[in-house]
């Protein structure tokens, strides 16, 4: 099968067309199209050798590499470099950037994308599972309402230094 991912010569792709795994709050179409005006196309995907954390306090999760785990989530493609931006800042200091390779679903197929690790191996306020759907049901609403919030600060520091 060929790849659904753009070549990595394409001159889109060189321009700019990231592909990012996303594992948690971003797997939400809704809070996808707040924060970037589109939902990119995605591919449904493995990460390996990852685990998934809840964070004591907190309504997202954090992932870190544990040997013989794996997270399942998506791969969004063609992400501009602005939209990386957002999701940079979205992702605040506590997570790292990371390339990773993720299984896509469908295919099996190994690719590269970034996946946004959190920082502190050893945070004591990680503990068990994050579960996705549990938290569409509780907390999918006032996540949409505060990633609005976070967007329209960020238009406004980015009109400020337009200026």
């Amino acid at each position: 099968m060929a790849s659904p991912l753009p070549p990595a010569s394409s001159a889109a792709a060189t321009a700019a067309a990231h592909s990012v795994f996303v594992y948690g709050t971003l797997m939400s179409e809704e809070v996808v199209r707040v924060l970037l005006g589109r939902v990119p196309p995605s591919f449904p995907a493995l990460l390996p050798n990852h685990q998934t954390f809840s964070i004591k306090g907190r309504v997202y999760p954090a992932i870190l590499p544990v040997e013989g785990n794996q997270v399942p989530g998506k791969v969004f493609i063609e992400i501009t470099d602005g939209e990386l931006d957002v999701l940079d800042t979205f992702e605040d200091e506590e997570y790292v950037r990371e390339t990773v390779g993720v299984s896509l679903t469908d295919s099996s197929e190994t690719v590269p994308a970034f996946a946004y690790i959190w920082g502190n191996r050893d945070d004591p306020d990680l503990y068990g599972e994050w579960d996705f759907d549990e938290w569409k049901k509780v907390h999918l609403k006032d996540y949409l309402t505060m990633t609005q919030e976070f967007k329209e600060e960020l238009e406004q520091l980015e009109s400020k230094t337009d200026d």
